[in-house]
């Protein structure tokens, strides 16, 4: 049920099956939670710390379909979760493929940078970052 952008970037990154990254996110993770939509999980997110003395997490996010069919509520939403990460991080940062176009028009709508694309494993993925300060 992962959405298609979502399981070309699992796959491309990690070269797991969508459930087999959604279990090594969850592992890594200090902090996930998940979006249900009529008793339905439909998104699942969390932060990974990468540098607990310098404050630096690693956010992810998987989701279905029902993203886009309620962006609304999840732009609303992904802001109140932002501001509360970065409350307990410096930094956040993580890479996205550069074809989840998606994801990257999101990434910059809550004011991330993204650096240029740099090559992983065969694809192009971008880093993206966010700091306390800037926000």
């Amino acid at each position: 049920r992962m959405r298609a952008a979502d399981r070309e970037e699992v796959l491309a990154a990690s070269g797991n099956t969508p459930a087999a990254a959604l279990i090594f996110s969850l592992r890594k993770s200090s902090h996930a939670w998940t979006a249900m939509i009529d008793g339905v999980p439909e998104v699942m997110f969390g932060v990974g710390d990468l540098n607990v003395l310098a404050g630096v997490g690693a956010p992810w996010l998987l989701g279905t379909d029902a993203v886009e069919k309620h962006y609304v509520h999840f732009l609303r939403s992904s802001v109140g979760f932002r501001d509360q990460l970065l409350r307990r991080y410096a930094v956040l940062k993580n890479f996205v493929d550069v074809r989840n176009r998606a994801s990257i028009r999101w990434l910059r709508w809550l004011g991330f940078t993204l650096s240029d694309p740099v090559e992983f494993r065969g694809h192009e993925f971008r880093l993206f970052e966010l700091r306390s300060a800037d926000v």
